[in-house]
């Protein structure tokens, strides 16, 4: 095996074990309460983007590292949203 990919493949555990922990905290607990929803927008679409230049290059470690960290960090964006929206405080209609 050629030692690029080598470590290209130990890029990508690294990566993806980087996500692992925060997504199994905020699943078990659905606290986001400390993670920047801003932040988050920006990892999804990187991700999303380095996942689509890995397509585009044929690159198998950057296609499966990014493919696997962009629906980690979707989870966790989709998480906060949810919690975001769902504690927002909700006007009452007044009817005429």
């Amino acid at each position: 095996m050629d030692l690029v990919l080598i470590i290209g493949y130990c890029a990508s555990i690294c990566s993806v074990a980087s996500f692992v922990p925060q997504t199994i905290k905020i699943v078990r607990s659905g606290d986001t309460s400390a993670i920047s929803t801003w932040m988050y927008l920006l990892t999804v679409t990187g991700f999303a983007l380095w996942t689509w230049f890995g397509f585009l290059r044929g690159e198998i470690p950057i296609i499966l590292t990014n493919a696997t960290c962009f629906v980690l960090s979707a989870l966790i964006l989709a998480m906060k949203l949810r919690s975001a929206f769902s504690n927002r405080p909700h006007k009452l209609r007044k009817d005429a």
